[in-house]
C-alpha cells in the first residue's frame, strides 16, 4: 500500500496539519507544536490525546528554550 500522506486524525474539515503548517511558514518545532495540537482527540481514546498534548508542549517548550538562546546571545556590531 502507498502512503498519500494523508491521515483522518491530520485532516478535519477539509483542511490538513500540513497545509496550515506551510501557509504559516513554521520551523520544525512550531510545526510539531501546532500538529500534536490539532490532531488532538481525533486519534482514540483520551490517553492518546493526553500524550498528543504532551508532545505539543514538549515541541513548544523546545522552541522557547531555543529563542532564549537567541536571545542571551551578543549581537554582532
Amino acid at each position: 500500500m502507498a502512503f498519500d500522506g494523508r491521515s483522518d486524525h491530520y485532516c478535519m474539515g477539509g483542511i490538513e496539519a500540513i497545509d496550515v503548517i506551510e501557509e504559516y511558514n513554521l520551523n520544525f518545532r512550531l510545526g510539531n507544536s501546532v500538529k500534536y495540537i490539532l490532531r488532538c482527540g481525533h486519534k482514540g481514546d483520551e490517553q492518546a490525546a493526553i500524550d498528543d498534548l504532551q508532545k505539543a508542549v514538549f515541541y513548544l517548550c523546545r522552541e522557547i528554550d531555543k529563542r532564549r538562546e537567541q536571545q542571551a546571545q551578543p549581537k554582532p556590531f
